[in-house]
């Protein structure tokens, strides 16, 4: 058993043997909390010492995506935007002749 098995073994048999009081109970929850959370940790993998650097690593790639997410709408908006344009342009010059003022 780890230390922090054994203390929360320990509130647990100290509420039972004297009954439960606000600080024990506090305790056995914070304790249980806290075992819980290193439990999670270790099964996806993070309870070592470069989980930090690997957080950190995922965090740069999210950002990255969502900046390279950004730039592929920005560029798309941009493209239509000149489509609309060139079209319009079109139709512009459709409308006031232009092809017969060329000849």
């Amino acid at each position: 058993m780890t230390r922090r098995e054994d203390m929360l073994a320990g509130l647990i048999a100290q509420a039972g043997g004297q009954g439960t009081d606000l600080v024990t109970l506090r305790a056995i929850v914070e304790e249980a909390s806290e075992l819980g959370a290193e439990r999670v940790l270790q099964r996806l993998n993070l309870g070592d010492d470069r989980a930090q650097g690997d957080i950190d690593e995922l965090r740069d790639l999210l950002s990255a995506w969502r900046a390279a997410k950004s730039s592929v709408w920005k560029a798309v908006i941009e493209w239509l935007v000149r489509g609309a344009m060139a079209l319009l342009l079109i139709g512009i010059a459709v409308r006031l002749n232009v092809p017969e003022m060329l000849r």
